[in-house]
């Protein structure tokens, strides 16, 4: 994984290009420690940089921008290629060669063999710049599932895009702020893809790929996505072998690397799974004597501890294992750089910058994380709440929105639902403040903050999508496509530690799609399908308990963080300064002070 950026502009000469890109790799080090390069075509006023993280092929061999037929081909790759071995060996059987032992060169032959259609062929997590010199055009390239970030500014001039959005201030273009990304903001608790805090930044769709023509300078966004699988596992037994073979086999493509790896084991059931699946793998493979790592955080208070479930799981395996405890004066310490490391403002976000710091500390370049489970497999309250979401939605809109004037913030997202769309639904079920209390703190119309909501271009879930599926691509398109992707990578990327998520492997995607929802999400225990496809070797104490989320006990730190409150700069709000007041004697979330912090921050 590493961190790329790049600029398109004939009317631009290209020593400055070439400056710019230059500067927007360097605010982006940290996500590639291991070396930059750069690429420059002068006639089609082309520049692309990049900063690497070494994964697979350490040598020099594996240095981007890469070159392929002589310069007729180049790219800038950010992610990983899971299948690159299986491709490699169809591509070498059409008679193509071969100089590195990278993922990167089999996107360059890949797309020399077989186009465009080379992009639906690649299992992994990727955003990518690939040049074709000879026909003139360039592409961007962003994953199925969205693991990796793309962001760009497209108009009839040129081109510009970067990993990280702070990267576009290292250019002379004229960027203007959203006037709406408050808003979004403090309803979704981060910034829904595509917006970004800048009218013109946007977010690359996922499994999709920007085509640009130098010759005309025009551009189009393309899907490469195909049709899904219909479901047709309705057998339980059937269901649970193909899951525990898609598992096996992307745990296998994830464990792929040159530089050390290891898994994230917080001691709840999916980190469980991928370590006693990791465990597994390293020890029947003959040819890798490294046993796997496994790196745990706990806390000094009780409640947050998950001790006894991660000693229970290393008990079982028979590799190393790195144990931390975070105290409120290493959180202290460390709590600024972690809001400094943002890229776009999130609720959330400050324990994966904690646990990947950790990481580092432990010598991984590379860690394994079960995100993607809870919105697979049914483990959060949304999917026990669809039930409740259809009945409330018969409700005629008027009603719903008398709801505003309850006192709970349960019963006052009531009112999100008066929309009648996707955002309402998903605000009903997540969101963060209520129309009322944005328009407060924002000084203005409850009818504006409706309108910019209502309209809000997020993606549509299908009507045909009941119950726990409908659920679970609200989770997945916005909660886990906007939170915690986003997060993780900003977050590892500041210490130069990949994470892979095996979770969201391809395979076992569309393994799931084939498999009858009322298997994937029946039983009264949530994720009841994945703990019994993996009750052979997961012990009873890890699932038969109360599930936590892996939470800080940041309600108990930042009440007490003068500094951190000094920052939030309410006295021109006095509804703002409330909240602060009120956090300061335990009665908000900190998800909300948190929210406070981005838009009122000194």
């Amino acid at each position: 994984m590493c961190r790329i950026a790049g600029i398109i502009d004939r009317n631009k000469p290209i020593n400055i290009l070439e400056q710019e890109v230059k500067g927007m790799c360097t605010i982006m080090a940290h996500g590639g420690p291991d070396g930059e390069g750069f690429y420059a075509n002068r006639s089609d006023g082309i520049v692309m940089g990049h900063r690497r993280l070494a994964l697979l092929d350490l040598s020099p061999n594996g240095h981007q921008p890469m070159h392929y037929q002589q310069g007729k081909l180049v790219v800038s790759f950010n992610g990983e290629i899971y299948n690159y071995l299986e491709l490699k060996k169809e591509l070498q059987k059409s008679g193509f060669q071969f100089k590195t032992e990278c993922d990167t060169e089999v996107i360059l032959a890949g797309y020399a063999a077989w186009g465009v259609e080379s992009f639906s062929k690649f299992k992994g997590m990727f955003a990518f710049c690939l040049y074709d010199a000879v026909k003139q055009l360039s592409f961007l390239v962003r994953d199925h599932s969205g693991i990796k970030p793309l962001y760009f500014y497209a108009n009839a001039k040129h081109l510009v895009f970067s990993s990280e959005v702070k990267a576009f201030s290292r250019t002379d273009y004229a960027y203007t702020e959203d006037p709406n990304w408050k808003i979004y903001f403090l309803a979704f608790g981060h910034l829904p893809e595509p917006y970004t805090t800048f009218n013109e930044v946007q977010m690359l769709p996922k499994g999709n790929y920007l085509i640009w023509q130098h010759q005309t300078d025009t551009f189009q966004i393309i899907s490469y996505v195909k049709q899904q699988a219909i479901a047709n596992i309705f057998d339980r037994n059937e269901a649970k072998i193909a899951v525990q073979k898609s598992l096996n086999t992307a745990v296998k493509r994830h464990l792929l690397a040159d530089a050390k790896i290891g898994v994230f084991l917080s001691g709840g059931i999916d980190s469980s799974i991928l370590s006693l699946l990791a465990d597994q793998i390293q020890m029947q493979n003959t040819l890798n004597v490294n046993p796997i790592n496994t790196v745990s955080i706990n806390f000094e208070e009780a409640e947050f501890s998950e001790k006894v479930y991660q000693d229970a799981i290393v008990q079982k395996m028979h590799g190393n294992h790195s144990e931390y405890t975070i105290t409120p004066t290493l959180f202290n310490k460390h709590f600024p750089t972690a809001l400094k490391a943002m890229d776009q403002p999130t609720a959330d976000g400050i324990n994966s910058w904690f646990v990947n710091y950790f990481a580092k500390e432990s010598g991984l370049k590379a860690v394994l994380s079960g995100i993607g489970t809870d919105e697979l497999f049914g483990g959060y309250p949304s999917f026990k709440r669809m039930g409740l979401v259809k009945l409330l939605k018969k409700v005629p809109r008027s009603v719903l929105r008398k709801s505003i004037h309850l006192k709970t913030a349960a019963l006052k997202r009531i009112y999100y639902l008066s929309y009648q769309n996707t955002v309402g639904e998903y605000l009903f079920l997540r969101g963060i403040f209520t129309p009322d209390e944005i328009a407060k703190l924002l000084s203005c119309s409850i009818e504006m903050v409706n309108g910019v909501l209502q309209q809000a271009n997020i993606g549509t879930v299908k009507p045909e999508l009941k119950d726990g599926d409908r659920a679970s691509w609200l989770e997945c398109n916005l909660y886990m496509q906007n939170q915690l992707l986003k997060d993780t990578d900003a977050m590892s990327m500041q210490h130069g530690v990949e994470v892979r998520v095996p979770f969201l492997d391809r395979d076992l995607l569309e393994t799931l799609n084939t498999i009858n929802s009322k298997i994937k999400f029946e039983g009264k225990r949530p994720k009841s399908f994945l703990i019994n496809t993996f009750s052979s070797i997961l012990p009873r104490l890890i699932w038969d308990r109360n599930k936590m989320g892996f939470t800080f006990p940041f309600q108990h730190w930042l009440r007490k963080d003068e500094q951190f409150l000094g920052l939030i700069k309410t006295s021109e709000n006095q509804f703002a300064a409330k909240m602060v007041n009120d956090f300061r004697q335990g009665n908000l979330h900190w998800s909300k002070a948190m929210s406070l912090y981005h838009v009122f921050r000194r």
